[in-house]
Protein backbone atom coordinates (compact mmCIF):
# COMPACT_ATOMS: atom_id res chain seq x y z
CA UNK A 1 0.00 0.00 0.00
CA UNK A 2 1.52 3.39 -0.98
CA UNK A 3 2.61 5.82 1.73
CA UNK A 4 3.63 9.47 1.79
CA UNK A 5 6.86 8.91 3.74
CA UNK A 6 9.47 6.25 4.37
CA UNK A 7 11.74 6.73 7.37
CA UNK A 8 14.81 4.56 6.78
CA UNK A 9 16.49 3.65 10.06
CA UNK A 10 14.34 3.20 13.15
CA UNK A 11 16.75 4.45 15.79
CA UNK A 12 16.91 7.54 17.97
CA UNK A 13 16.76 9.83 14.88
CA UNK A 14 14.22 7.98 12.77
CA UNK A 15 11.56 7.11 15.33
CA UNK A 16 10.87 10.68 16.57
CA UNK A 17 10.61 11.79 12.93
CA UNK A 18 8.15 8.99 12.19
CA UNK A 19 6.21 9.94 15.32
CA UNK A 20 5.99 13.61 14.27
CA UNK A 21 4.96 12.68 10.73
CA UNK A 22 2.29 10.24 11.87
CA UNK A 23 0.90 12.80 14.33
CA UNK A 24 0.71 15.32 11.47
CA UNK A 25 -1.37 12.91 9.41
CA UNK A 26 1.44 11.85 7.07
CA UNK A 27 1.01 8.21 5.99
CA UNK A 28 4.35 6.79 7.19
CA UNK A 29 6.27 3.55 6.95
CA UNK A 30 9.43 2.81 8.93
CA UNK A 31 12.06 0.68 7.23
CA UNK A 32 14.94 -1.08 8.92
CA UNK A 33 17.16 -3.97 7.82
CA UNK A 34 17.17 -5.41 11.35
CA UNK A 35 13.99 -7.44 11.92
CA UNK A 36 14.25 -7.23 15.72
CA UNK A 37 13.36 -3.55 16.22
CA UNK A 38 10.75 -3.84 13.48
CA UNK A 39 9.08 -6.75 15.28
CA UNK A 40 9.24 -4.94 18.64
CA UNK A 41 7.68 -1.81 17.19
CA UNK A 42 4.99 -3.77 15.34
CA UNK A 43 4.09 -5.36 18.68
CA UNK A 44 3.76 -1.91 20.28
CA UNK A 45 6.82 -2.22 22.49
CA UNK A 46 9.29 0.53 23.35
CA UNK A 47 12.71 0.47 21.62
CA UNK A 48 15.77 -0.43 23.68
CA UNK A 49 17.10 3.13 23.65
CA UNK A 50 13.85 4.44 25.13
CA UNK A 51 13.54 7.14 22.46
CA UNK A 52 9.78 6.56 22.57
CA UNK A 53 7.56 4.91 25.15
CA UNK A 54 5.32 1.92 24.49
CA UNK A 55 2.14 4.07 24.65
CA UNK A 56 3.68 6.45 22.10
CA UNK A 57 4.48 3.53 19.79
CA UNK A 58 0.94 2.20 20.12
CA UNK A 59 -0.50 5.63 19.26
CA UNK A 60 1.71 5.70 16.16
CA UNK A 61 0.47 2.28 15.07
CA UNK A 62 -3.11 3.37 15.65
CA UNK A 63 -2.36 6.42 13.48
CA UNK A 64 -1.26 4.23 10.59
CA UNK A 65 2.49 3.89 11.13
CA UNK A 66 3.80 0.65 9.61
CA UNK A 67 7.28 -0.72 10.49
CA UNK A 68 8.68 -3.04 7.80
CA UNK A 69 11.75 -4.83 6.46
CA UNK A 70 10.30 -5.06 2.95
CA UNK A 71 12.35 -2.95 0.52
CA UNK A 72 9.47 -2.99 -1.98
CA UNK A 73 7.71 -0.49 0.28
CA UNK A 74 10.45 2.07 -0.47
CA UNK A 75 9.32 2.33 -4.08
CA UNK A 76 5.85 3.53 -3.15
CA UNK A 77 6.55 6.76 -1.28
CA UNK A 78 6.77 10.43 -2.17
CA UNK A 79 9.46 11.23 0.41
CA UNK A 80 12.25 9.09 1.86
CA UNK A 81 14.36 10.21 4.82
CA UNK A 82 17.60 8.37 5.64
CA UNK A 83 18.20 8.27 9.40
CA UNK A 84 20.84 5.54 9.53
CA UNK A 85 23.37 5.59 12.41
CA UNK A 86 26.90 6.89 11.79
CA UNK A 87 29.02 5.88 14.80
CA UNK A 88 32.64 6.87 15.20
CA UNK A 89 35.12 4.38 13.77
CA UNK A 90 38.53 3.48 15.26
CA UNK A 91 40.06 6.49 13.46
CA UNK A 92 37.41 8.79 15.05
CA UNK A 93 35.88 9.38 11.62
CA UNK A 94 32.16 8.76 11.08
CA UNK A 95 31.37 5.25 9.86
CA UNK A 96 29.03 5.62 6.89
CA UNK A 97 28.39 1.90 6.35
CA UNK A 98 24.74 2.06 7.45
CA UNK A 99 24.10 5.15 5.31
CA UNK A 100 25.63 3.41 2.31
CA UNK A 101 23.47 0.32 2.85
CA UNK A 102 20.34 2.45 3.26
CA UNK A 103 21.12 4.42 0.09
CA UNK A 104 21.59 1.24 -1.95
CA UNK A 105 18.33 -0.22 -0.65
CA UNK A 106 16.49 2.97 -1.60
CA UNK A 107 18.22 3.38 -4.97
CA UNK A 108 17.00 -0.01 -6.17
CA UNK A 109 13.40 1.17 -5.65
CA UNK A 110 13.72 4.91 -6.30
CA UNK A 111 11.04 6.45 -8.53
CA UNK A 112 11.06 9.79 -10.39
CA UNK A 113 9.82 12.87 -8.47
CA UNK A 114 10.68 11.35 -5.06
CA UNK A 115 12.19 13.68 -2.46
CA UNK A 116 15.20 12.06 -0.76
CA UNK A 117 16.46 13.56 2.49
CA UNK A 118 19.43 12.64 4.65
CA UNK A 119 19.37 13.36 8.41
CA UNK A 120 22.28 11.20 9.63
CA UNK A 121 25.38 13.04 10.88
CA UNK A 122 27.86 12.92 7.98
CA UNK A 123 31.02 14.73 6.85
CA UNK A 124 30.35 17.80 4.69
CA UNK A 125 30.08 16.79 1.05
CA UNK A 126 28.44 13.40 1.68
CA UNK A 127 25.00 14.29 0.32
CA UNK A 128 26.16 15.68 -3.02
CA UNK A 129 29.03 13.17 -3.21
CA UNK A 130 28.61 9.64 -1.86
CA UNK A 131 24.82 9.67 -1.43
CA UNK A 132 24.11 11.24 -4.82
CA UNK A 133 26.43 8.79 -6.58
CA UNK A 134 24.84 5.75 -4.93
CA UNK A 135 21.30 6.88 -5.67
CA UNK A 136 22.04 7.76 -9.29
CA UNK A 137 24.01 4.59 -9.96
CA UNK A 138 21.38 2.33 -8.40
CA UNK A 139 18.33 3.99 -9.94
CA UNK A 140 19.46 5.35 -13.27
CA UNK A 141 17.88 8.66 -12.28
CA UNK A 142 19.60 12.02 -11.95
CA UNK A 143 19.50 14.02 -8.72
CA UNK A 144 18.12 17.53 -9.15
CA UNK A 145 16.41 16.59 -12.38
CA UNK A 146 14.55 13.31 -11.83
CA UNK A 147 14.37 13.38 -8.02
CA UNK A 148 14.98 15.91 -5.26
CA UNK A 149 17.93 15.52 -2.89
CA UNK A 150 18.64 17.50 0.30
CA UNK A 151 20.24 17.31 3.73
CA UNK A 152 18.65 18.26 7.06
CA UNK A 153 20.55 17.72 10.31
CA UNK A 154 18.79 15.91 13.13
CA UNK A 155 18.47 18.38 16.01
CA UNK A 156 16.21 16.74 18.57
CA UNK A 157 16.96 16.78 22.28
CA UNK A 158 15.95 13.27 23.45
CA UNK A 159 13.60 13.31 26.39
CA UNK A 160 13.19 17.09 26.37
CA UNK A 161 9.83 18.40 27.55
CA UNK A 162 10.44 21.88 26.18
CA UNK A 163 11.96 21.33 22.73
CA UNK A 164 9.79 18.96 20.72
CA UNK A 165 9.90 18.27 16.98
CA UNK A 166 7.47 21.03 15.99
CA UNK A 167 9.25 23.66 18.09
CA UNK A 168 12.75 22.89 16.80
CA UNK A 169 13.56 24.73 13.54
CA UNK A 170 14.54 22.48 10.63
CA UNK A 171 17.66 23.43 8.65
CA UNK A 172 17.55 22.33 4.98
CA UNK A 173 20.14 22.41 2.22
CA UNK A 174 19.10 21.11 -1.20
CA UNK A 175 21.18 20.12 -4.20
CA UNK A 176 19.23 22.72 -6.23
CA UNK A 177 16.82 25.49 -5.21
CA UNK A 178 13.95 23.23 -6.29
CA UNK A 179 15.32 20.45 -4.05
CA UNK A 180 15.42 22.85 -1.11
CA UNK A 181 11.83 23.95 -1.68
CA UNK A 182 10.60 20.37 -1.99
CA UNK A 183 12.29 19.51 1.31
CA UNK A 184 10.90 22.69 2.89
CA UNK A 185 7.39 21.76 1.80
CA UNK A 186 7.73 18.37 3.50
CA UNK A 187 9.25 19.60 6.77
CA UNK A 188 6.83 22.53 6.84
CA UNK A 189 4.12 19.98 7.63
CA UNK A 190 5.99 18.87 10.76
CA UNK A 191 7.72 21.91 12.24
CA UNK A 192 6.91 25.55 12.93
CA UNK A 193 9.99 26.95 11.22
CA UNK A 194 12.17 25.96 8.27
CA UNK A 195 15.62 27.50 7.79
CA UNK A 196 17.13 27.30 4.29
CA UNK A 197 20.89 26.79 4.07
CA UNK A 198 22.82 27.71 0.94
CA UNK A 199 23.34 24.07 0.07
CA UNK A 200 23.89 20.53 1.39
CA UNK A 201 27.44 21.20 2.58
CA UNK A 202 26.34 24.13 4.71
CA UNK A 203 23.50 22.11 6.20
CA UNK A 204 25.85 19.19 6.93
CA UNK A 205 28.31 21.53 8.61
CA UNK A 206 25.55 22.91 10.85
CA UNK A 207 25.40 19.51 12.55
CA UNK A 208 29.18 19.42 12.86
CA UNK A 209 29.26 22.88 14.46
CA UNK A 210 26.37 22.22 16.85
CA UNK A 211 27.78 18.91 18.08
CA UNK A 212 31.32 20.19 18.54
CA UNK A 213 30.04 23.37 20.23
CA UNK A 214 28.50 21.18 22.94
CA UNK A 215 31.61 19.07 23.44
CA UNK A 216 34.05 22.00 23.52
CA UNK A 217 31.99 23.89 26.09
CA UNK A 218 31.50 20.81 28.26
CA UNK A 219 35.27 20.31 28.14
CA UNK A 220 35.77 23.88 29.33
CA UNK A 221 33.56 23.46 32.39
CA UNK A 222 35.08 20.03 33.07
CA UNK A 223 38.50 21.67 33.19
CA UNK A 224 37.05 24.38 35.41
CA UNK A 225 35.64 21.70 37.75
CA UNK A 226 39.10 20.23 38.28
CA UNK A 227 40.65 23.67 38.76
CA UNK A 228 37.95 24.90 41.14
CA UNK A 229 38.23 21.79 43.30
CA UNK A 230 41.96 22.43 43.65
CA UNK A 231 41.31 26.10 44.52
CA UNK A 232 38.48 25.35 46.94
CA UNK A 233 36.04 27.32 44.78
CA UNK A 234 32.36 26.31 44.37
CA UNK A 235 32.09 26.04 40.59
CA UNK A 236 28.33 25.50 40.72
CA UNK A 237 27.94 28.85 42.40
CA UNK A 238 30.26 30.40 39.82
CA UNK A 239 28.06 29.08 37.01
CA UNK A 240 24.90 30.24 38.80
CA UNK A 241 26.25 33.75 38.94
CA UNK A 242 27.78 33.76 35.46
CA UNK A 243 24.56 32.71 33.74
CA UNK A 244 22.86 35.90 34.92
CA UNK A 245 24.87 37.75 32.26
CA UNK A 246 22.35 38.50 29.47
CA UNK A 247 24.87 38.28 26.63
CA UNK A 248 28.13 36.55 25.72
CA UNK A 249 27.68 33.53 27.99
CA UNK A 250 25.83 30.22 27.81
CA UNK A 251 25.82 27.97 30.84
CA UNK A 252 27.22 24.44 30.55
CA UNK A 253 27.77 22.15 33.49
CA UNK A 254 30.46 19.56 34.23
CA UNK A 255 29.83 15.88 34.67
CA UNK A 256 31.48 12.46 34.86
CA UNK A 257 31.95 12.27 31.09
CA UNK A 258 30.12 12.99 27.85
CA UNK A 259 27.65 10.43 26.52
CA UNK A 260 25.02 10.39 23.83
CA UNK A 261 24.84 9.67 20.12
CA UNK A 262 26.31 12.98 18.93
CA UNK A 263 29.99 12.24 19.37
CA UNK A 264 32.45 15.06 18.75
CA UNK A 265 34.17 14.83 15.39
CA UNK A 266 37.72 16.17 15.32
CA UNK A 267 38.72 14.91 11.88
CA UNK A 268 36.70 15.29 8.68
CA UNK A 269 37.76 12.76 6.05
CA UNK A 270 40.96 13.85 4.39
CA UNK A 271 40.69 17.39 5.72
CA UNK A 272 42.79 18.75 8.54
CA UNK A 273 41.80 17.89 12.11
CA UNK A 274 39.96 20.38 14.30
CA UNK A 275 42.61 20.91 16.97
CA UNK A 276 40.35 22.51 19.58
CA UNK A 277 37.79 19.70 19.25
CA UNK A 278 40.54 17.10 19.50
CA UNK A 279 41.75 18.67 22.75
CA UNK A 280 38.20 18.92 24.09
CA UNK A 281 37.75 15.22 23.40
CA UNK A 282 40.86 14.42 25.42
CA UNK A 283 39.60 16.52 28.35
CA UNK A 284 36.18 14.89 28.36
CA UNK A 285 37.62 11.38 28.02
CA UNK A 286 39.66 11.95 31.20
CA UNK A 287 36.60 12.72 33.33
CA UNK A 288 35.70 9.11 34.26
CA UNK A 289 39.26 8.65 35.55
CA UNK A 290 38.98 11.90 37.51
CA UNK A 291 35.70 10.76 39.10
CA UNK A 292 37.36 7.52 40.23
CA UNK A 293 40.31 9.50 41.58
CA UNK A 294 37.96 11.76 43.57
CA UNK A 295 36.08 8.69 44.86
CA UNK A 296 39.28 7.03 46.07
CA UNK A 297 40.46 10.26 47.71
CA UNK A 298 37.14 10.72 49.52
CA UNK A 299 37.31 7.18 50.86
CA UNK A 300 40.89 7.72 52.05
CA UNK A 301 39.93 10.97 53.78
CA UNK A 302 37.32 9.02 55.71
CA UNK A 303 39.73 6.27 56.72
CA UNK A 304 38.72 3.75 54.06
CA UNK A 305 40.48 2.19 51.10
CA UNK A 306 38.99 1.77 47.64
CA UNK A 307 39.99 -1.88 47.83
CA UNK A 308 37.08 -3.72 49.33
CA UNK A 309 34.92 -0.59 49.53
CA UNK A 310 31.22 -0.93 48.76
CA UNK A 311 30.44 1.68 46.10
CA UNK A 312 26.94 2.42 44.81
CA UNK A 313 26.59 4.15 41.41
CA UNK A 314 23.36 6.07 40.86
CA UNK A 315 22.08 6.69 37.36
CA UNK A 316 24.03 4.88 34.63
CA UNK A 317 22.31 6.31 31.54
CA UNK A 318 23.82 9.10 29.48
CA UNK A 319 20.84 11.39 29.97
CA UNK A 320 18.33 11.87 32.80
CA UNK A 321 15.00 10.04 32.72
CA UNK A 322 15.88 7.91 29.69
CA UNK A 323 17.07 4.29 29.51
CA UNK A 324 19.60 5.03 26.73
CA UNK A 325 23.16 4.20 27.83
CA UNK A 326 24.88 5.13 24.57
CA UNK A 327 28.33 6.49 25.45
CA UNK A 328 27.57 6.69 29.17
CA UNK A 329 30.70 7.17 31.32
CA UNK A 330 29.26 4.76 33.91
CA UNK A 331 30.83 1.72 32.22
CA UNK A 332 34.37 3.07 32.37
CA UNK A 333 33.90 4.35 35.92
CA UNK A 334 32.66 0.93 37.05
CA UNK A 335 35.60 -0.82 35.35
CA UNK A 336 38.13 1.48 36.96
CA UNK A 337 36.57 1.07 40.41
CA UNK A 338 36.60 -2.70 40.00
CA UNK A 339 40.28 -2.52 39.04
CA UNK A 340 40.90 -0.81 42.39
CA UNK A 341 39.23 -3.73 44.13
CA UNK A 342 35.92 -2.01 44.95
CA UNK A 343 32.64 -3.92 45.15
CA UNK A 344 30.38 -2.00 42.74
CA UNK A 345 26.57 -2.01 42.75
CA UNK A 346 24.14 0.31 40.97
CA UNK A 347 20.68 1.79 41.05
CA UNK A 348 18.82 3.14 38.04
CA UNK A 349 15.03 3.16 37.69
CA UNK A 350 15.37 2.93 33.89
CA UNK A 351 17.90 0.08 33.63
CA UNK A 352 16.77 -3.31 34.97
CA UNK A 353 20.11 -5.04 34.38
CA UNK A 354 23.69 -3.98 33.64
CA UNK A 355 26.77 -5.93 32.67
CA UNK A 356 30.37 -4.75 32.84
CA UNK A 357 33.06 -6.95 31.29
CA UNK A 358 30.30 -9.46 30.56
CA UNK A 359 29.60 -9.80 34.28
CA UNK A 360 26.33 -8.71 35.91
CA UNK A 361 26.56 -5.72 38.25
CA UNK A 362 24.36 -6.12 41.36
CA UNK A 363 21.27 -3.91 41.20
CA UNK A 364 20.00 -2.28 44.38
CA UNK A 365 16.28 -2.72 44.95
CA UNK A 366 15.95 -0.31 47.87
CA UNK A 367 17.80 2.93 47.12
CA UNK A 368 17.99 4.31 50.65
CA UNK A 369 18.94 0.97 52.16
CA UNK A 370 21.69 0.49 49.56
CA UNK A 371 23.03 4.03 50.08
CA UNK A 372 23.12 3.53 53.86
CA UNK A 373 25.00 0.26 53.39
CA UNK A 374 27.52 1.58 50.84
CA UNK A 375 30.81 3.14 51.89
CA UNK A 376 30.41 5.63 49.05
CA UNK A 377 27.48 6.57 46.82
CA UNK A 378 28.28 8.31 43.53
CA UNK A 379 25.56 10.20 41.64
CA UNK A 380 26.39 9.86 37.94
CA UNK A 381 23.00 10.85 36.51
CA UNK A 382 20.24 12.86 38.13
CA UNK A 383 16.92 11.17 37.37
CA UNK A 384 13.79 13.02 38.46
CA UNK A 385 12.80 10.18 40.78
CA UNK A 386 15.84 10.71 43.01
CA UNK A 387 15.17 12.59 46.23
CA UNK A 388 18.66 13.96 46.68
CA UNK A 389 17.93 15.70 49.98
CA UNK A 390 16.76 12.42 51.49
CA UNK A 391 19.58 10.53 49.83
CA UNK A 392 22.21 12.87 51.30
CA UNK A 393 20.87 12.07 54.76
CA UNK A 394 20.89 8.29 54.26
CA UNK A 395 24.22 7.92 52.43
CA UNK A 396 27.38 7.43 54.49
CA UNK A 397 29.35 9.40 51.90
CA UNK A 398 27.94 11.00 48.73
CA UNK A 399 29.84 12.25 45.68
CA UNK A 400 27.66 14.31 43.35
CA UNK A 401 29.08 14.58 39.82
CA UNK A 402 26.10 16.63 38.56
CA UNK A 403 25.89 19.42 41.12
CA UNK A 404 22.28 18.43 41.71
CA UNK A 405 22.31 18.08 45.50
CA UNK A 406 21.55 21.01 47.82
CA UNK A 407 24.62 23.06 48.76
CA UNK A 408 26.57 21.36 51.52
CA UNK A 409 24.60 18.10 51.28
CA UNK A 410 27.28 16.20 49.37
CA UNK A 411 30.79 16.39 47.97
CA UNK A 412 30.49 17.88 44.51
CA UNK A 413 32.68 17.14 41.51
Amino acid sequence: MPADLAVIGLGHHGLPLAQAATAAGVDTIGYDTDPRPVAELAAGRSPVDGSLTAPEIRRMLAGGFRPTTNTAELGRVRTAVLCAPTPLGPDRALDLTAVTDAARALAARLRPHTTVLLESPVPPGTTEGLLRELLEAGSGLRAGRDFHLAYSPGRLDPGSRTHGFAGTPKVIGGLTPACTESAAAFYGRLTDKVVRARGPREAETVKLLETNFRHVNIALVNEMAVLCHELGVDLWDVIRCAETKPFGFQAFRPGPGVGGHGASVDTIGAHRPLRLVELAGQVNERMPQYVVQRAATLLNEHGKSARGARILLLGITYKPDLPDRQGSPADEIARRLMDLGAAVAYHDPHVPDWRVRELPVPRADSLYEAAAHADLTVLLQHHRTYDLQGLSVKAQLLLDTRGATPAGAAHRL
